[in-house]
């Protein structure tokens, strides 16, 4: 442990080395509302949540717009009640570059900043990453969406608020039978992608225990010509195709397809409910649908805000994808704020150990829904939102709410 919090201090007090360091407050500018682990600039009564998010790499798109929902909290409540006093909360951020080998750098640089719990990370290879990091400094870390079991599997400092892969998995090879009746599905995923795999292995198990059988391929990191993997999906004569893979692979996939006129229907994890991959798809006949957290509608309030937020500020509307329709990552982001706030005035200290001990029974209903932790400090949650491309209209509509027994 000593290593990564000497790596960290050496970083925060050079900050002109702090790229060679791997870090990601360095290689990235801290978004609006948030502060690099470097540079914490807070009074006596000011609390620190780290922010443990991608802004560069494959996963950067995810990132930014899952941090918007934090932005937004914080600019709606940035002060909390601990314990009889109020405090001022500040946001520290760290880009974990969406890299697993960057990922225990970044966590490092916010056990170094002296934060009381941490908030992310969009994606689950990098959470893995640095779940070691943060149990090793006994700070609590609250996954917004990242949904691989082994996020908290052994780690008692590791939180989430959102559904699990199994869960997802099993949701989405219903819906691939009820929809589409389904019997062949092609399965495509990155080649050692902790996420990928996990979710392509879930989808497969519910997917032959209903009857179907299954076409299976990795590709691997960087490549960027996906024509032999949808070919081989049309060939084998497949029904659907399953690709729970990263914004800056899915875009090359769905637009691909549009270009190409493919004609069976894409199935997406959460990754793929982005702007990004929408627009990949418009003015086309793809058929994609994605699962996914929380759908535009759910909260009249929430939507109204935050894409006021969102449109006020040019910053914001990049990172949002260049327009304000509302990613559920963001949703997730806001909710994760206020589960902080109350995991903080349930410890009434901001002491990272008694933050850690009041996390279990903290429970908050959000806009995404009623959250609360099992014994293992994975969310309590039982439903997903089927979503479907609108090319047309470039933007999303509601297919189906869908739960399973799993």
């Amino acid at each position: 442990m000593k290593k990564f919090l000497a790596l960290a201090l050496s970083c925060s007090l050079a900050l002109t080395t702090l790229a060679g360091c791997g870090g990601g407050s360095a290689s990235t500018p801290a978004p609006e509302g948030t502060t690099p682990a470097g540079e914490t600039t807070g009074g006596e009564n000011t609390v620190y949540i780290g922010v443990f998010e991608p802004a560069t790499g494959d996963s950067g798109a995810g990132g930014k717009q899952e941090m918007l929902g934090m932005q937004y909290a914080n600019s709606e409540t940035p002060t909390v009640d601990i314990g009889g006093t109020t405090y001022n909360v500040e946001l520290v951020y760290a880009d974990n570059g969406s890299d697993s080998a960057k990922a225990p750098t970044a966590a490092a640089e916010l056990v170094g900043k002296g934060v009381s719990l941490v908030l992310g990370s969009y994606g689950s290879g990098v959470s893995i990453a640095a779940g070691p990091i943060f149990g090793e400094a006994g700070l609590a870390a609250i996954g917004v969406t990242c949904t691989n079991p082994q996020v908290t599997a052994g780690n008692d400092y590791y939180f989430r608020i959102c559904f699990l892969d199994p869960f997802q998995g099993t949701v989405l090879a219903n819906f691939a039978t009820e929809k589409f009746s389904a019997q062949k599905a092609y399965l495509l995923g990155e080649l050692g992608n902790d996420y990928d795999q996990g979710l392509m292995n879930y989808f497969e198990q519910a997917f032959t225990a209903a009857g179907g059988t299954v076409v299976k391929d990795s590709f691997p990191t960087n490549t960027s010509d996906f024509s032999t993997y949808l070919n081989k999906a049309v060939s084998e004569g497949c029904d659907v195709i399953f690709c729970p893979v990263s914004i800056a692979y899915s875009t090359q996939i769905v637009k691909l397809a549009a270009d190409t006129d493919l004609s069976i229907p894409i199935l997406g994890s959460d990754t793929l409910d982005n702007n990004m991959v929408l627009e990949a798809a418009a003015g086309s006949d793809v058929q994609l649908y994605v699962s996914t957290f929380y759908q535009e509608g759910g909260d009249p309030d929430f939507d109204a805000g935050i894409k006021e937020f969102i449109n006020g500020d040019s910053t914001n509307l990049t990172n949002n994808g260049g327009n304000d329709t509302i990613a559920a990552v963001t949703a997730m982001g806001y909710d994760a704020y206020y589960v902080a706030l109350e995991a903080l005035k349930a410890a009434g200290s901001t002491d990272p150990g008694a933050v850690k001990a009041a996390l279990p029974g903290v429970t908050y209903t959000g806009v995404s829904g009623d959250i609360a932790f099992d014994e293992i400090g994975d969310a309590i949650r039982d439903t997903a939102y089927i979503k479907v491309a609108d090319t047309a209209n470039n933007a999303w509509t509601l297919e189906t709410v869908q739960t399973v027994t799993e």
